[in-house]
């Protein structure tokens, strides 16, 4: 295994302290938790967070207009209720918290149960729950991916604008319908704290489907030209969305280079112009990566003025444009 690392078992604290050392707007509490140096006195909180290997999500959004905290686990492991209590509890000023989580069995179980242990010390807590990635056809078991981005950046815009915690939950749950994501990839994730790969493929593949985990896709085929790929992904993507005004992320899952990210924003836009579509904005980067896996993924939603309001709004956080 060949990784920038120093030990496998550090990966999460060495990642988090060279977060903390570069960025002076955040600190570490409790080895995993990510908080605002600059805690807000009113307003509700926005909590997320989940599994690492994901950056910069979450920690990275934790900044003015996004999120107020978030709660590291280990590489692709749900962090434990304890560990989301203390995060809700680090920023909670009497307003009330929201947890946005990504629907993975783990992530949704520990926030649950950190929700009701924060219920119990009487803090008023609310969930919302993303169910982006429509590779997986039963919706409710359909998982949170690139999409959780835009919801961090739609509630933080929310809560500062001085939004009440039920007026924040209802906005997003509007919202979340209508947040449409599928991925692609050409190599697997080598996670670090194993030395193994998410899954095994051949140079002349590709996993149509794929996961956020180094989970395997729906399908496996031979590889082609960026172009098609793209065709497929919007294919199945416009199967859903049925808006001819648009808002695109192209996300990268954290191997695939910028130009390459740029050249699939080139062949969707030209596959929504053949289809009379517009886009109204973009977002093209790494925003909710898979370690270093080589992919991308492609989130629609419907252009409205609210949300194009909330992405278009300022943020101390580097890693949203």
């Amino acid at each position: 295994m060949k990784k920038l690392i120093k030990e496998k078992t550090h990966f999460l604290n060495d990642m988090l302290d060279g977060l903390s050392i570069t960025n002076e707007q955040i600190e570490v509490v409790s080895d995993s938790i990510v908080v605002r140096k600059s805690r807000k006195k009113q307003g509700v909180a926005i909590v997320s967070g989940g599994g690492s290997g994901h950056e910069p999500a979450h920690a990275g959004y934790v900044a003015q207009g996004m999120l107020d905290a978030a709660v590291c686990g280990e590489v692709f492991t749900s962090p434990t209720p304890d560990k989301i209590l203390s995060a809700i509890k680090a920023v909670d000023n009497g307003d009330g918290v929201l947890l946005v989580v990504k629907n993975y069995a783990g992530d949704v179980m520990n926030f649950e149960m950190a929700q009701e242990m924060a219920e119990m010390e009487d803090i008023l807590v609310e969930t919302v729950v993303v169910k982006d990635d429509i590779a997986v056809s039963d919706e409710e078991k359909r998982r949170g991916v690139a999409g959780t981005v835009l919801v961090h950046k739609y509630a933080g815009y929310l809560a500062e604008n001085g939004a009440s915690l039920s007026e924040i939950k209802d906005k997003i749950e509007t919202f979340l319908p209508n947040l449409k994501t599928i991925g692609m990839a050409i190599t697997a994730p080598m996670v670090p704290t194993t030395g193994k790969f998410g899954f095994d493929i051949e140079d002349d593949e590709m996993e149509i489907g794929v996961g956020i985990h180094g989970e395997k896709g729906l399908s496996r085929e031979t590889i082609e030209p960026i172009d098609n790929i793209v065709g497929r992904l919007l294919g199945v993507l416009l199967q859903e969305i049925k808006s001819d005004d648009l808002i695109v992320m192209v996300n990268g899952m954290g191997a695939t280079p910028l130009s390459e990210l740029h050249i699939v924003a080139k062949y969707v836009s030209e596959n929504l112009k053949a289809q009379h579509k517009s886009v109204e904005h973009w977002l093209v980067g790494d925003y909710m990566t898979a370690l270093d896996m080589q992919g991308f993924s492609i989130t629609l939603i419907p252009n409205s003025e609210a949300v194009l309001n909330a992405l278009n709004a300022p943020t101390a956080s580097k890693y949203f444009n």
